[in-house]
This record gives structure tokens, C-alpha cells and sequence, in this order.
């Protein structure tokens, strides 16, 4: 990995500081890419990642927006630009929001990055080598009216953009993380949310790389005193799609809500990976993963519900649902609980196959093609998932599902 790490050290080197990014890379180098013998990524076709064919750029390329980002932005309150990690556009128009462009390299929990993704190799990469953190400040008792979108786009060969939001008590805002760009690049985005008491967030991932796109992201909620996130990540792009979305529930009564989704074809990967953590009493998790996959793709999901000892009449859930449409597509499903308390309500579920032959010919005989009844089903499918969205963007994104599916090859019994 000549290239990369030589271009890695030039960029570190240009930074102010690059002391702690050097341990961030140190950490990477002793750890090295991980290998599919490691369980949590024996279903990652590591064997076509080649860093050499990545360069860490030092400044943002230009580039033009797609008709899906005008539109998306058109529609916001509010635009943060991100572009090749670099934070180009962090203005302002609302009262009670401030865009800053950070040096730190703390985590929202207060430990150095480093230290606190020390064993997420990716993660490390990006603490090494993100150009700063982009944090979206929103003040005690604001409410954001319309969507925050930061607009994420990757016109050179890797980008490692890093997005810290920050409620204080009482706000409310909708956020959209929209990620685009990235013809065979490497996207490793890290984002973290710190929810205050009694605030509300809810956070929109929607990722529409290129297909040639390595995607690696993680995402962590620190929720709390009766604080709400409501999560929808979106997968429809690159190579490689690898989404890890965490949640502490770190305050009584607090509450988080996740939904992922994904549409596969070619031979697509999706590997979605999940951690709702309970550590305070009378806290709420509610997951439901729903996707589908044809032609050669395949799709991962792992989630872990984890309850501390003392998180008393927590109730967590977990729900993973997958659409086979093609005999060579291929899905796994692995729920995990792991609980310390007694004193708690908990479930998991988890479904693949095939598009229902019964459900299929009722929609036959009221006069339907079997091609249209099958998109039908499909579409009804994902719309448990798009509804939940705000009304800005479900009428948009759903547009842009159906056109994603349009193109792809359905192959059913």
C-alpha cells in the first residue's frame, strides 16, 4: 500500500495536528486491513480492496451536483456542503444553529478518537486522516423547522468525512447525511450525535455512491435524559456498502429508533451492523431492517441489543426482514442479544426469502402483469420504510427507489 500510505503521511504532515493523527495512524498500521477469518467481516469481499488504488486528497476537487442534489437541497432550510471530507460551505441561515469547522480530536464521549475506536481499523483511518470534524451546533429549546441537509460528495479517489451534531436540551431538527459521488473511491464517513435531555433528532443517512464505491461508515447516538433519535440509513450505492449504526441510551427514558434499508443488484454487498446499548432504566430501542437483493448480490445484517446491569424495564426489539429476487442473490440474518438485567422487555425476528407466490397471484387476478404485480409487492415492501421520513424528502427518495428498481432484474419462482 505504497501510494496510499505515502499520500497518508504528506497529509498528516500538513496538519496542525498532526501529532494525534499519527497515533490514529500508528493504530492503523499495527492493526492492518482487517481479514475475512475476523467474524465480524468474514462476509467482506476484502480480497478486491487494494488501498494503492486510493490517494488521500489534500484539498477538495469540483464537481457537479446530481438533479437528486439540487432538488434534495432546494428542498432543506438549511445546506452544510462536504466535499472530499472538506468542509466548503459551513453559512448559517437559522437562529439557534451554528456550523463550526473543528481541529479536535475528541469524540463526542470524551475520549480521543483514537482511544475510543481503537479497535475499528476504518475508524482509525478516519481520525488519521478526516481534513476536520464538520459540527452542526443547535442550541437548548430550538426548533429546526426544515431539514438540515449536509451534502456529502466525493469527487476524488477517497474521502473521509467526519460530522459531529450536538442538541442541547429541549431542540428539535431533522437532519439528512446524503452521500454521492465516490467512481472508485474509498468513503469512509464517521459520524457521531450527542442528543441533551428531553431533545429530539431525527437523522436521515440516505447513500447513493457509484457502484465501482467502497462505502465503510459508522455512525454513534449518545442519547439522553428522555432524548429521541429517529434513524433511517438508506443503502442503494457502491461496491461494498458497510453501515455500523450504534446508540447509547445513556439517560432514563430515553428512546431510539432505527430503520435501515437496501436495494441490491450486480454483485453488490450490503453489510449492515447494529449495537443499541441500554445503560440507563426505562429506556427504548426499536430496529427494523428491511432490504432486498438480486442478480449476485448479497446482504449482511448483524445486530447486538446489549442491557446493562440496572437499565431496569428497558424494552428493546429488533426486526430483519430480506427479499430474495433473484435464485443467486443471497442473504444472512444474525440478531444477538446480550442481557444483564432481568427486569426488562426483549425480542428479536428475523425473515429471507422469496417474494409470496399467494400475495403475487391475488394481485394477478384483479388484472395485473406478473412483472407489475412483483414491482408492486416489492415497492409495498419498502414503503414501511420510506413513510417514516419527513414530507420534504419521502416523496423524493421514494422517486428515487422506484427508478433504482426499475432497472433491476427480478428473477422469481
Amino acid at each position: 500500500m505504497k501510494i496510499f500510505a505515502e499520500s497518508a503521511t504528506s497529509f498528516i504532515a500538513s496538519r496542525p495536528d498532526a501529532v494525534s493523527r499519527r497515533v490514529a495512524w500508528s493504530g492503523f498500521e499495527a492493526a492492518g486491513l482487517p481479514q475475512v477469518s475476523d467474524e465480524v467481516w468474514r462476509y467482506a469481499p476484502l480480497g478486491d480492496l487494494e488501498l494503492d488504488r486510493f490517494a488521500v486528497a489534500d484539498h477538495p476537487l469540483k464537481g457537479e451536483d446530481s438533479n437528486f442534489a439540487k432538488e434534495l437541497c432546494r428542498r432543506a432550510g438549511m445546506v452544510v456542503r462536504v466535499t472530499d471530507g472538506f468542509c466548503v460551505d459551513n453559512s448559517s441561515p437559522i437562529d439557534g444553529v451554528t456550523v463550526d469547522v473543528d481541529e479536535s480530536s475528541t469524540s463526542l464521549s470524551g475520549d480521543i478518537l483514537s482511544t475510543h475506536y481503537e479497535n475499528d481499523t476504518f475508524s482509525l483511518l478516519n481520525a488519521a486522516l478526516s481534513p476536520a470534524t464538520t459540527v452542526i451546533r443547535i442550541a437548548a429549546g430550538t426548533i429546526v423547522e426544515k431539514p438540515i441537509v449536509v451534502l456529502n460528495v466525493t469527487n476524488g479517489s477517497s474521502s473521509f468525512p467526519r460530522t459531529h451534531i450536538e442538541l442541547g436540551r429541549g431542540a428539535n431538527a431533522t437532519v439528512v447525511e446524503y452521500f454521492e459521488g465516490g467512481t472508485n473511491a474509498l468513503v469512509v464517513p464517521l459520524s457521531e450525535y450527542q442528543i441533551g435531555e428531553n431533545a429530539g433528532l431525527q437523522l436521515i443517512t440516505y447513500q447513493r455512491l457509484a457502484p465501482s464505491a467502497w462505502h465503510v461508515a459508522r455512525t454513534t447516538g449518545f442519547l439522553g435524559r428522555d432524548a429521541r433519535l429517529r434513524q433511517a440509513v438508506i443503502g442503494m450505492g457502491g461496491h461494498y456498502n458497510r453501515s455500523r449504526n450504534d446508540a447509547q441510551m445513556l439517560g432514563l427514558g430515553s428512546e431510539n429508533e432505527l430503520r435501515t434499508t437496501f436495494l441490491g443488484s450486480g454483485s453488490q454487498v450490503h453489510d449492515f451492523r447494529t449495537h443499541q446499548l441500554h445503560v440507563a432504566g426505562r429506556s427504548h430501542s426499536t430496529l427494523l431492517s428491511k432490504g432486498a437483493v438480486a442478480d449476485d448480490s448479497r446482504s449482511v445484517y448483524t445486530g447486538l441489543i446489549e442491557i446493562e446491569k440496572g437499565a431496569k424495564r428497558t424494552d428493546a426489539r429488533q426486526t430483519n426482514h430480506n427479499l430474495l429476487l433473484s435464485p443467486t442473490a443471497h442473504a444472512d440474518s444474525v440478531p444477538n442479544l446480550d442481557i444483564k438485567e432481568n427486569d426488562v422487555m426483549c425480542a428479536h425476528a428475523s425473515s429471507v426469502g422469496p417474494l409470496d407466490e399467494l400475495q403475487r397471484w391475488y394481485i394477478e387476478s384483479r388484472g395485473v402483469s406478473r412483472d407489475d404485480a412483483e414491482r408492486l409487492m416489492i415497492q409495498g415492501f419498502f414503503n414501511e420504510m420510506l413513510v417514516a421520513l419527513p414530507l420534504e424528502l419521502a416523496e423524493l427518495v421514494e422517486a428515487d427507489v422506484t427508478s433504482v428498481l426499475a432497472s433491476v432484474r427480478i428473477v422469481t419462482p
